[in-house]
């Protein structure tokens, strides 16, 4: 074989790898529109299963975690390890049986609801599975936890949740207005969080007796000028109407400054007009700061996800429904 047939062999068989690799990242693209359209959830994972809940109802305390099968080593549980609950034969408890596992926290205190008391907040800890049943207990494995299992965690049948899939929305209309559907506040996030941002729970004042349903989408607004972290002073400016000592004393080009109000009058004889003076006998005027769904009901109250921002959430801002 001669140089010349060598390299067009050479040259073919490097056409031909580099034809194979094209085909190849061409049917890997052609795959891209199909993981595309898959039907993928709005809230999963621990924001559906974890998210807590306040409900103003008596929850069921009969049935609770009462041992564990390394107790001797410490007081909090995880995934895997094994417990005992005072539930068995007895109660009809059978092998594969899942429940819910729930730590009661306490009355919720706000003052941010107009509802008066809201009711106990309920924290979600995660699931058990049965594995052996006994006459008066079973042995359960944590299938999932959402954070530490303590002995006398409450056992409580499990809810079956679901969420809607994504769909293409609009983009969020910052300057939306009222839609006239019902409105509340965010009196709390979870895990005691004061500025919370988009895929994380917050519990609103909207619940059964508002009509609010799971799916129902949420406006996140506040007032106009209100949400600073820091105060504003209300009643002067930071520039004075005039500033002297800055001119020369030669030529004395003037001492208006120009980053100070207006004076009040069509003759500029007035008082000057602060901002907050500007501000007075304007209508009400909200900003809207994001957007969330709503994954859990309760009877005066609502387990929210939020799924938009334009900038940080927290408690006291009102929400509404789309």
């Amino acid at each position: 074989m001669n140089s010349q047939t060598f390299f067009k062999c050479g040259l073919s068989l490097t056409v031909l790898t580099l034809s194979v690799l094209v085909s190849s990242v061409s049917a890997q693209v052609l795959v891209k529109p199909e993981l595309q359209s898959a039907n993928l959830p709005v809230v999963t994972g621990n924001n559906l299963y974890c998210a807590g809940y306040v409900q103003s109802s008596p929850v069921n305390t009969s049935n609770r975690l009462v041992g564990a099968v390394e107790e001797q080593d410490g007081f909090y549980l995880a995934q895997d390890d094994y417990v005992y609950i005072n539930m068995g034969a007895s109660k009809g408890v059978q092998v594969g049986d899942t429940f819910a596992v729930i730590r009661p926290k306490g009355q919720v205190d706000t003052k941010w609801t107009h509802k008066g008391r809201l009711g106990m907040y309920v924290q979600e800890v995660g699931a058990v599975q049965v594995v052996r049943v006994k006459p008066e207990v079973s042995v359960a494995r944590i299938k999932t936890s959402c954070d530490n299992f303590l002995l006398g965690d409450l056992v409580q049948p499990i809810e079956q949740r679901s969420s809607e899939t994504f769909k293409q929305r609009p983009a969020m209309d910052a300057f939306a207005d009222a839609s006239g559907k019902a409105k509340g506040q965010i009196f709390m996030a979870r895990d005691g969080q004061e500025m919370v941002t988009r895929d994380q729970i917050v519990y609103v004042d909207l619940g059964r007796d508002d009509s609010v349903q799971v799916g129902d989408r949420l406006t996140i607004f506040r007032k106009l000028g209100s949400g600073n972290l820091s105060r504003v002073p209300k009643d002067s400016e930071s520039v004075a109407a005039r500033d002297y000592g800055y001119h020369s004393w030669e030529y004395k080009g003037g001492s208006f400054s120009n980053q100070s109000s207006r004076k009040q009058g069509d003759e500029g004889k007035g008082q000057v007009v602060t901002t907050g003076k500007a501000k007075e006998g304007r209508p009400e005027i909200r900003k809207v700061v994001g957007e969330a769904v709503i994954v859990n009901v309760r009877e005066k109250t609502a387990t929210v996800v939020i799924t938009r921002t334009a900038q940080e959430i927290h408690p006291g801002d009102w929400v509404e429904v789309q």
